[in-house]
């Protein structure tokens, strides 16, 4: 799935000659924590984040408890002031990989989204991509993960679908992901039921070791092949 089919097309935009106290009160507003700052042609000029605004202004002004003679000092204080001016981006036909990539490595919790000319056209945010992959995982139904693990070895995955169809069972999901032992792999059907037993017994018989997926974490895969 790409970017534009994810991101947040309808965005909220501000402009540098903003104050920040304007800025605040639109994030508060609209239940949101990122502005894309534009200029002419929606050209992309910075952005500011709720956490700007807290970096620049007391406490209580922050939290919105402050009077109006605390608020009246702050008045002058521009968008410009405060906002990020190389904001990271991404392009539309970037994967959603590419987005959560990015995430991990900026430590951000949203992207403007632009063309090849800077131009802003959207905003995908981790609220964005969460609920894209809870549509494409169709974890979104009622049912049970199965954790399986395997053989590295070319037909695996094919006969596990094939075992579970057979009994007439339908997929939300599979997903395959590197195991810590060598030479093998964890294999999660999302099963649109809850009547497992039977087909969790067949697995079973026919060589694979189920695991409880709550007890299958990330922070114990290896860092490389």
């Amino acid at each position: 799935m790409f970017v534009s089919q994810s991101m947040t097309r309808k965005v909220i935009t501000v402009s540098k000659e903003m104050t920040v106290l304007e800025a605040q009160a639109l994030m508060y507003e609209n239940s949101i924590r990122h502005l894309p700052v534009v200029e002419a042609d929606n050209l992309l000029v910075g952005i500011i984040t709720d956490r700007d605004i807290r970096s620049a202004l007391p406490y209580r002004l922050a939290m919105g408890q402050s009077d109006p003679q605390e608020r009246a000092k702050y008045a002058h204080l521009r968008v410009a002031d405060v906002m990020s001016v190389t904001p990271a981006t991404i392009m539309p036909t970037h994967t959603l990989q590419d987005a959560l990539l990015l995430i991990q490595e900026k430590r951000v919790g949203a992207f403007p989204v632009v063309d090849e000319l800077g131009r802003l056209k959207g905003i995908i945010s981790v609220r964005d991509l969460l609920r894209a992959f809870i549509n494409v995982l169709g974890i979104g139904e009622p049912g049970t993960l199965l954790c399986i693990i395997v053989e590295n070895q070319v037909g695996q995955l094919k006969c596990i679908v094939d075992a579970i169809t057979e009994e007439g069972i339908s997929f939300g999901s599979v997903l395959v992901a590197r195991y810590w032992e060598e030479g093998k792999r964890a294999v999660f059907p999302y099963l649109l039921t809850n009547n497992v037993i039977r087909i969790k017994k067949k697995l079973k018989d026919m060589g694979y070791t189920l695991l409880d997926p709550m007890k299958w974490y990330m922070d114990q895969l290896p860092k490389s092949e």
